[in-house]
């Protein structure tokens, strides 16, 4: 997965998919708490507006979101759901797929889609 491949110096694919993971349930805890909030942008991006450099470990919006789709609790699910309900829209797979992405929380969106 492309999440796993930006590997910090002298560190393995293995290592850095450990990292990732954990990464992950931390930014899962910090949704649930409401910490972090889950933004959908007005093409089906998203975006987590919250979290700090060093809270997210490398990771972009997009390696986030596939991560916490397929491993995130309910509360993160639910805070995804909530999310699409007040964009209007749910998030678009393609969108993400294509790499339209937000340097801001959600404010303004970069790329394509």
């Amino acid at each position: 997965m492309p999440c796993f491949s930006k590997l910090k110096a002298g560190q393995s694919v293995s290592e850095r998919a450990e990292e990732v993971r954990e990464a992950t349930k931390r930014i899962d805890a910090l949704i649930a708490a409401r910490t972090v909030r889950v933004i959908v942008g007005p093409q089906g991006a998203v975006a987590f507006d919250g979290l700090t450099r060093e809270q997210r470990d490398g990771l972009t919006d997009t390696c986030i979101y596939r991560q916490l789709a397929r491993t995130g609790s309910h509360a993160t699910q639910a805070a995804i759901a909530a999310a699409e309900r007040t964009a209007g829209r749910q998030v678009d797979r393609k969108v993400v797929a294509h790499g339209t992405h937000s340097h801001d929380g959600g404010r303004t969106w970069h790329g394509r889609g």
